[in-house]
C-alpha cells in the first residue's frame, strides 16, 4: 500500500496544474486517471481558447492572470518536454454586441477594472477589419427548422469590441503532458488506466481512495478534478448534498469546416464570440474554422451519463455550421461532418467551484463549464494555496481566503468560487461564463 500527501483525481489540464503547484510546495502527489495518458479526456477536445472577456471582474481577473502563464509557458513550467511544447497563437478576439450580453456593458466595465485593452468597433470598422463577415443581425439565434432561420432580423449588429490579447493553444493534450512532465520533475507521480471506485475515510476525515481493482491508496488530502465525472466523485465522498452549487455532464459538439475559398483564415482570422448567431469560432490549423455553440436558449441541452453518451454528430453540428455561415460569407459546409463530440463539466451557474468540502481533507476543482482551460495554471496555484491554508487550520467557509494573483496583483475573494455561494445572476449561463 502506497502513501501520498495528496491524491488528485483526474489528469486533465487543471488536475495536472493542481499537482504541479502542490509538488512545488513539497507535497508528494499522485494523479489518478481512468484513461491511458494525461489530457486524454475532455481536455484533449478543448477548443483551448485564451480570451479575456467575462461578465464579472473576477472572471476577467482569472483569465488575465492565466494569459500571462500561456505567453511564457516554458518559463512557467521550468522544464522541456521531449514530446514538444504547446504553443500559444495570438489572434485577437472579436466580441459581438447583442441584447443578451447587454451590448457588452458589463464586459467592458470588467475589462476596464483589470486594465485590459480593447477597441470598440462600429459596423463599418468591423467590415474594414474582417471583410468576409456579414454584419447583418440574425438575433435571436434559431434552429434550422425555424422558417425564419437565415433571415436577417436587423440591418446590422450593434457593433463589437476587439480584444487584441486573445488567441488559442495549438495542442491542449500536449499542453497537459507538458504540465505532467513539470509535476514529475518536482516529484509528482501519475497512475493511468486506474478508476476510482470509492473515497476512503478515517473517522470524519478523508484517508485516500479505493480503486476498481480493489487496491487502496492512502493520502490525507484528496482533490476532485475529475471533469465531467466530478459529480460522481462528490457522491462517492458524500459531499454533494452539502453543496449549493453542483455539477453535471453536458454533451457538446464542435465543428471543423474549411475556410472560405481565397481567404487564409488560419493566418488572418480571429476568434469570434457571436451571441447574435449563438456561436463562437476560431482559426484552426490547416486553414479551417472551428465552431462551437454559445448555448442559446433555443438549443436543447443534453445532460448525459459521462460513461454512456452519443459520440456521433447530430443535427446540432449542422445547426452550428449553418449559423456560422450566416456570419462568414461563402463558408463551405461539408456534407460529411468533421470535428469533436465531448462533455462539459457544468456547474449550476456555469462558474467553476474551487473549494474545500464538508469532508475534511477533500477538495474540489470542478464545474469548469467549458470555459476554464485558459485558467488552468491559475486554478492550480489558487488550489494549492487554498489546500495549504485550510490544512493549516484556516476556516475557509467562515472567512473565504483571499488569493493574490502574481501577475495582475488582483486580490481574488475565493468565496466567488465557493460551493456554498448563491447562483451568480451576472453569469451568462453558457460556455461564455
Amino acid at each position: 500500500m502506497k502513501n501520498y500527501d495528496a491524491i488528485v483525481i483526474g489528469a486533465g489540464v487543471i488536475g495536472c496544474c493542481v499537482a504541479f503547484e502542490l509538488a512545488k510546495k513539497g507535497y508528494k502527489t499522485l494523479n489518478i486517471d481512468k484513461l491511458p495518458a494525461a489530457g486524454y479526456g475532455s481536455t484533449s477536445n478543448s477548443c483551448a481558447i485564451i480570451r479575456l472577456h467575462y461578465s464579472t471582474p473576477d472572471g476577467v481577473a482569472m483569465a488575465r492572470e492565466g494569459y500571462y502563464y500561456w505567453i511564457d509557458w516554458e518559463r512557467y513550467l521550468g522544464v522541456e518536454d521531449l514530446a514538444g511544447m504547446a504553443k500559444y497563437i495570438n489572434t485577437g478576439c472579436l466580441v459581438i454586441k447583442t441584447p443578451i450580453n447587454k451590448n457588452l456593458k458589463m464586459v467592458m466595465e470588467s475589462l476596464d477594472k483589470l486594465g485590459v485593452q480593447y477597441e470598440e468597433l462600429s459596423v463599418k470598422e468591423i467590415q474594414e477589419r474582417m471583410p468576409i463577415l456579414n454584419t447583418k443581425s440574425f438575433f435571436p439565434p434559431k434552429l434550422l427548422n425555424d422558417p425564419d432561420f437565415g433571415k436577417p432580423t436587423g440591418e446590422a449588429i450593434a457593433g463589437a469590441i476587439f480584444v487584441p490579447e486573445s488567441g488559442y493553444v495549438t495542442d491542449p493534450q500536449l499542453s497537459t503532458h507538458n504540465v505532467q512532465v513539470a509535476a514529475e520533475a518536482n516529484g509528482g507521480e501519475f497512475l493511468f488506466n486506474a478508476e476510482v471506485s470509492g473515497i476512503l475515510r478515517n473517522g470524519n476525515h478523508v484517508a485516500g481512495v479505493k480503486l476498481k481493482d480493489g487496491s487502496e491508496i492512502m493520502a490525507p488530502i484528496v482533490v476532485n478534478v475529475a471533469g465531467p465525472h466530478s459529480y460522481l466523485i462528490n457522491r462517492m465522498a458524500g459531499v454533494e448534498e452539502g453543496m449549493n452549487i453542483k455539477t453535471k455532464a453536458l454533451r457538446a459538439e464542435v465543428c471543423h469546416v474549411p475556410s472560405p475559398k481565397g481567404f487564409n483564415y488560419e493566418k488572418n482570422g480571429t476568434i469570434i464570440s457571436d451571441g447574435d448567431i449563438g456561436c463562437y469560432s476560431r482559426p484552426e490549423v490547416g486553414n479551417h474554422v472551428l465552431i462551437g455553440s454559445e448555448d442559446p436558449e433555443c438549443d436543447p441541452r443534453e445532460w448525459v451519463d459521462p460513461d454512456d453518451f452519443n459520440r456521433g454528430f447530430t443535427d446540432q453540428w449542422t445547426t452550428q455550421a449553418m449559423r456560422e455561415g450566416q456570419r462568414i460569407h461563402d463558408l463551405p459546409i461539408p456534407n460529411k461532418p468533421q470535428g469533436v463530440v465531448d462533455l462539459y463539466d457544468v456547474s449550476t451557474d456555469w462558474i467553476p467551484i474551487y473549494d474545500k468540502s464538508d469532508l475534511p481533507g477533500f477538495y474540489m476543482a470542478v464545474g469548469s463549464s467549458g470555459n476554464q482551460y485558459k485558467n488552468a495554471p491559475v486554478a492550480g496555484s489558487l488550489m494549492a494555496e487554498l489546500i495549504e491554508k485550510v490544512e493549516g487550520g484556516h476556516d475557509h467557509d467562515a472567512d473565504p481566503m483571499k488569493f493574490m494573483m502574481q501577475h495582475t496583483a488582483w486580490e481574488c475573494d475565493l468565496g466567488f468560487f465557493s460551493r456554498l455561494r448563491e447562483v451568480n445572476p451576472d453569469s451568462s449561463f453558457s460556455v461564455i461564463g
